[in-house]
């Protein structure tokens, strides 16, 4: 009998790479919801319909991909509708949470604005915003309950003065951050002003780059005096040893559920150089960018896999078809710079800082402040990466009586240090995406602190979110609360905060970027957490070393039970 053979084990085929919807190497199917309504029609269209249709035709007549897609790349969202508690944000549909009200967000890039521009903002707010306006910490004013109707009238007015709503949100490059005292600070070597001039005028509603996988964010500061670490492209004034200021370059950071910071790409960029190496980077992250699933679509993602090397490289062969110059890191400042209280200008005039509390104010507020720096000898008035607000240009003998004119309307500009170090991002009042209210409680945890705590003497900063997000960078705050619902002392389920205790970035010297430190289990109530962080504050009043020692480097030595 002839013996039997052992059948041949048949050749796996190689698995073919699955496409991560990279453009540049071809991968163009399956796309996910955001990126057919992109493909069906560039989001950039949809101004002509609300003009000339849907402010006409009313909410109703709204096509859905319209408005719940292309209507954020003219800084338009639908608003949250009041009364859905934070249980039900992940379980109902876009249509059952939206109001048919909107959020707009008005751009404001570098956070520069004259009287005029002021004014306007205000007058829309009172007019057709029932008096909203919240200043953002990306150096924007949104305002809130605005209808479909009156958005012709409203970008006739923002755009008579100078401003503009294009690429407000979306999938596209948004504003640009400046340091506020741009063009007037002591310690600036080189103005960045005119390269973030350069971009709006050049890529700002071009549609080559209207879009991307996701939204991409920008600063161009020679201070440090913005979150530069965060963005998806940053440029920070550096003084190279043979060639002189220009900027080192930093790419890939961006927060929300998968934090990751940016990382310096080691170059030094000048001035005239910025727009084509930031259309350069724009450029990578629409064509190599990953479109296939939507929360790995940030720049971070690539970079993180791509490593700074191959960056640099594809950067400087593909795009821009040269070598960059390599280049050191910034000098960053003894202390890190907030601009709150009265300082000297370049010119011997003077700007004030002053904060209103957790970036809430209104259009009654902020036209008063308008008649205010008129009336004290100014026209500029520029908003921070912080929720706050500078007033320049104001000579000796006005600083006092504007100080005490801004006090009188509820801008402080000898603020505690609660007020000094507190945002609050929209929360649940308004966006759609929340879990707790945000601004309120803000509020109220800064009024409990002035009074429990009216001599603290360090710095703290508290950020609050109203869900995992991080629009108010909980993960690179002293104190950040992140929004969710907890069960309280009752066993009942109620609104409260993951906390993250110690995180911040490189703003200063002697400093250490990183992510907060959160503890197994902790967690506040909204109703336990002004007792909370006054008990948290008088451990660190009590347990530092000196009154050198930060927060975030007493949370890392503390003891887990003085944390809790």
């Amino acid at each position: 009998m002839a013996p039997s053979s052992t059948p041949a084990t048949p050749t796996a085929r190689p698995r073919k790479a699955r496409g991560e919807g990279q453009w540049a190497l071809g991968h163009r199917e399956p796309l996910n919801p955001n990126e057919r309504i992109k493909k069906d029609d560039n989001p950039l269209n949809v101004r002509d319909r609300i003009e000339n249709i849907y402010a006409r035709t009313g909410f109703a007549s709204i096509d859905p991909q319209d408005l719940r897609g292309r209507f954020r790349w003219w800084g338009l969202y639908t608003q949250r509708k009041a009364g859905i508690d934070g249980g039900r944000t992940a379980v109902l549909e876009p249509h059952e949470l939206e109001d048919e009200y909107f959020m707009l967000r008005v751009r404001i890039d570098g956070g520069a604005l004259s009287v005029a521009q002021l004014r306007t903002i205000a007058q829309i707010s009172q007019e057709f915003g029932r008096d909203s306006a919240d200043i953002t910490d990306r150096q924007n004013i949104q305002l809130h309950w605005i209808r479909i109707e009156d958005m012709p009238e409203i970008w006739r007015r923002l755009e008579a003065v100078g401003l503009e709503t294009t690429e407000a949100c979306g999938d596209c490059p948004r504003v640009v951050l400046g340091s506020p005292v741009a063009g007037v600070s002591v310690d600036e070597v080189l103005d960045g002003t005119p390269a973030i001039d350069e971009i709006i005028k050049r890529y700002i509603g071009d549609p080559r780059y209207s879009n991307l996988p996701r939204k991409f964010k920008s600063q161009i500061s020679w201070l440090a005096d913005g979150p530069y670490e965060t963005n998806d492209i940053s440029f920070v004034g550096v003084n190279h040893p043979q060639h002189g200021p220009g900027f080192d370059l930093w790419i890939g950071g961006g927060l929300s559920t998968n934090p990751r910071l940016a990382e310096r790409l080691g170059v030094w960029v000048p001035i005239d150089d910025i727009p084509d190496v930031w259309e350069g980077v724009v450029g990578i992250f629409r064509d190599y960018g990953y479109r296939r699933l939507r929360n790995r679509a940030r720049l971070k993602f690539l970079l993180a896999d791509w490593g700074v090397a191959k960056f640099r490289e594809v950067l400087e062969k593909e795009y821009l078809e040269r070598a960059l110059i390599d280049g050191p890191a910034p000098d960053l400042p003894a202390k890190p710079i907030d601009h709150i209280g009265v300082h000297k200008q370049i010119d011997g005039r003077n700007y004030v800082g002053a904060a209103p509390v957790v970036g809430r104010s209104s259009g009654v507020q902020l036209g008063k402040l308008a008649d205010l720096v008129e009336a004290h000898g100014s026209d500029r008035v520029r908003l921070t990466a912080y929720q706050k607000l500078l007033v320049l240009d104001v000579a000796d003998e006005q600083v006092e009586p504007l100080i005490a004119g801004m006090r009188a309307i509820g801008l402080e500009a000898r603020p505690s240090a609660w007020r000094r170090g507190t945002m609050a991002c929209t929360g649940i009042e308004y966006c759609k995406l929340a879990i707790v209210e945000t601004k309120a409680r803000g509020e109220e945890l800064v009024a409990r602190l002035e009074e429990r705590l009216k001599d603290f003497d360090a710095e703290i900063s508290i950020h609050i979110n109203g869900c995992p997000n991080a629009c108010a960078r909980t993960q690179v705050a002293d104190i950040g609360l992140k929004g969710q619902l907890v069960m309280n002392a009752h066993g009942e389920q109620v609104e409260g905060f993951q906390v993250h205790l110690g995180g911040g970035l490189g703003m200063a010297q002697g400093q250490t970027s990183g992510f907060g430190r959160k503890l197994r289990g902790l967690k506040a109530t909204a109703e336990e957490l002004p007792a909370y962080v006054e008990k948290l504050a008088r451990h660190y009043l009590d347990g530092r070393t000196s009154k050198d020692e930060t927060f975030a480097d007493w949370v890392v030595r503390a003891d887990e039970e003085l944390l809790k």
